[in-house]
């Protein structure tokens, strides 16, 4: 079945409701408006994941399944509001990115086990070259 942008745009914001992700977290839908804010278009049987720059492309992926995208789509927007979350509930003490990655987990959860799975497997893989600096054990360990 052949997707167009309406029905990307309308998953999008189904998925954006379930974890109120604010409207700035979410692409925009066939254009740039360029300052590194991501935008999804559809050419064709693909769906591309782009993010400009100063008018630079600095990123496409393109997928062949919605799923895919919205994956992709979402890994970033719970970043962005994970970090946020962290920024604002931050304990000194620990390691930031502890509370960053648990609230990306649970947001992905929301959305979708299997995506939390994919995502905390990407994780685990950062943090066996890049572990956590604070004093808390296991220092790899993710929810």
């Amino acid at each position: 079945m052949a997707l167009n942008l309406a029905d990307v745009q309308r998953r999008t914001r189904e998925l954006a409701t379930i974890i109120d992700a604010p409207e700035s977290c979410l692409p925009t839908m066939g254009h740039t408006e360029d300052f590194a804010r991501p935008h999804v278009e559809v050419v064709g049987p693909l769906l591309h994941y782009v993010v400009v720059e100063r008018g630079q492309e600095l990123l496409r992926e393109s997928f062949q399944e919605l799923e895919e995208l919205l994956f992709r789509v979402f890994k970033d927007v719970t970043f962005q509001m994970a970090a946020t979350f962290e920024l604002r509930d931050r304990r000194p003490s620990e390691d930031s990115r502890r509370l960053l990655f648990a609230r990306q987990l649970e947001l992905l959860s929301l959305l979708s086990p299997g995506w939390a799975d994919r995502e905390r497997a990407g994780l685990c893989e950062v943090l066996k070259q890049h572990p956590f600096g604070d004093e808390l054990q296991p220092r790899d360990s993710l929810p």
